[in-house]
């Protein structure tokens, strides 16, 4: 008998020794599939971004907010008391958000944009913020490049051009079921929006939108920078019915390098209506003092 068998041999009379000694089972929690999960192609998740993009022009909503800000880079987090109040949305870029102090319900904020510049007015404080509505040089404090756009960019999901690059991948996450405590795969699409950079070869994600495949509903939709960092994160919670349109009955707004988010809770929405300017004009009093952001 040559080595070789002999080695062989010797090899397999040890393995019921080393499946007893050395490998040791135990039982884990089996997760469960959805009993149905639906497929699509890049240009059916396309379509329907753009149906829900076109759905809504024009948008009047009485809303609680929840902010928080903080997190481990700073190593504390703040949670301030929620508030309710305003949002008023022309397409393409016009808004005006008002937040109103808890219980009194006089004015906390006054938010108005153009589309381009912005004005947020404090009276408690009797300051003005004036400045545009993307932040070109950012400030120590995190509130102050809270900017409309933030707003404008995550409560509807925008239309996806014919000349945006797309990508199109699939993922799983594992969830626990909060009725049944049952262990769930959640099967995903994830559409990635690229955009070349220059004249290279190379591509930058400007966002990236997921979708449940349970229902091909986009859940979140993550907005990058031009350095390719995360710079906005909106989470979709479940559609509700608000007169002839359906809309999340929850955003939550994730702004993770600068740690703070705000919950926007949807109580009422009308759609669709006729939106004069100066619905949109914020004239604060004589005296504010007036703060230019860059």
């Amino acid at each position: 008998m040559g080595r070789r068998t002999t080695s062989a041999l010797l090899l397999l009379l040890m393995l019921p020794l080393l499946n007893g000694c050395l490998v040791h089972t135990r039982r884990i929690r089996q997760a469960k599939m959805p009993s149905v999960v639906l497929t699509a192609t890049a240009d059916d998740l396309v379509k329907a971004i753009n149906d829900r993009c076109q759905a809504i022009h024009s948008m009047t909503a009485t809303v609680t907010f929840q902010a928080t800000v903080g997190g481990p880079r700073k190593g504390k987090e703040k949670t301030y008391t929620s508030f309710k109040g305003y949002i008023v949305l022309r397409k393409p870029e016009a808004l005006r958000v008002i937040g109103l102090v808890p219980i009194l319900h006089t004015i906390a904020f006054d938010m108005a944009s153009d589309g381009k510049t912005f004005k947020l007015w404090i009276p408690h404080e009797n300051k003005v913020f004036e400045g545009p509505n993307t932040v070109t040089e950012p400030s120590k404090n995190p509130l102050e490049n809270f900017r409309p756009n933030v707003f404008s960019d995550s409560l509807l999901i925008n239309c996806i051009g014919p000349d945006d690059l797309v990508l199109l991948t699939s993922d799983t996450n594992m969830v626990i079921d909060p009725k049944t405590k049952q262990l769930m795969i959640e099967p995903d699409y994830v559409l990635s929006v690229l955009r070349r950079k220059g004249d290279s070869n190379e591509l930058i994600p400007e966002r990236v939108i997921h979708f449940n495949r349970v229902n091909l509903r986009p859940y979140e939709e993550d907005i990058y920078d031009a350095k390719g960092a995360i710079q906005t994160e909106a989470i979709y919670g479940p559609d509700q019915t608000f007169g002839p349109v359906r809309f999340p009955g929850t955003i939550t707004i994730k702004r993770p390098l600068e740690e703070y988010q705000i919950v926007l809770t949807f109580e009422r929405i009308i759609a669709n209506q006729k939106l004069p300017d100066n619905q949109f004009e914020l004239k604060p009093p004589s005296g504010a003092v007036v703060k230019e952001l860059h």
